[in-house]
């Protein structure tokens, strides 16, 4: 059953990227997380996120920026291992408050309350047409790739932030798009080492058949997205699915999922 809800998901996910304004791992991560844990559903979304990713890779690396790469991209890197560290670190936290609500136990820890915080924070700022019309100069690359690589490894949110710092870097429209995805790539490989060991350290398993079908399914949704409407934002549509991560942060914050 979760691999076919994940999987539906990730198809319809992938499809909408391309005109709601949230990203794959968005929209997919609080699934994931509804049947398994936080750390756990990070990581496999990041997977799938990688493997989406590598695709794009191959179709448009050749195009991506090599200077923005090196002032971004590094910052990126080395941050990304200190946010997926501290994601690892939080798992291990125990629950800071416990309590009963519609006749069950609920418990609150500290991976699930930071990240549906942030998941609130991201909705809202995909939200905000001023957030997304901001524009920050190049000399703000390295502090970008900072900020971007930080929270990509800590809860995969690195795709608002990436984008901010490269709309004023003077690219056009295909350097600018291959080289968002170069860099997250660089992001998800970095994480992912992070995130592998944290596993084998915990002997948790990944459910790689979950992954694989996820994965599949991204692909899928990609392609019918790109034939059934241009990259535009549909306002509706977006206030839909940050209504749909509203309520899932909501139930990470307090404990109900």
């Amino acid at each position: 059953m979760e691999i076919l809800i994940v999987s539906a998901v990730a198809l319809a996910a992938s499809g909408l990227t391309l005109f709601s304004g949230f990203g794959l791992g968005t929209l997919l991560m609080p699934v994931v997380a509804l049947f398994f844990p936080v750390e756990m559903a990070i990581a496999i979304t990041a997977i799938v996120h990688l493997a989406n990713n590598l695709f794009k890779l191959a179709l448009l690396g050749k195009k991506a920026n090599a200077s923005i790469l090196m002032r971004f991209g590094i910052p990126a890197v080395v941050c990304a291992f200190l946010g997926a560290g501290l994601l690892g670190w939080l798992a291990d936290v125990p629950p800071i408050l416990q309590y009963t609500a519609l006749g069950a136990v609920r418990t609150v820890s500290p991976i699930k309350l930071v990240v549906g915080i942030l998941i609130m924070l991201f909705v809202a700022l995909e939200l905000s047409p001023r957030f997304s019309s901001l524009a920050l100069p190049a000399k703000y690359l390295p502090y970008g790739g900072m900020v971007s690589g930080f929270f990509g490894g800590l809860s995969g949110h690195q795709g608002a932030f990436r984008s901010m710092f490269l709309l004023k870097a003077g690219l056009d429209k295909e350097p600018f798009v291959a080289t968002g995805v170069v860099l997250a790539v660089m992001v998800d490989i970095s994480r992912m080492l992070v995130y592998g060991f944290e596993i084998f350290e915990n002997q948790q398993s990944i459910r790689w058949d979950l992954v694989i079908f996820a994965s599949i399914a991204a692909f899928a949704g990609a392609f019918v997205g790109s034939r059934m409407l241009k990259k535009v934002t549909l306002r509706s549509v977006q206030i839909l699915v940050a209504l749909f991560l509203s309520i899932v942060s909501i139930g990470f914050v307090f404990g109900i999922l």
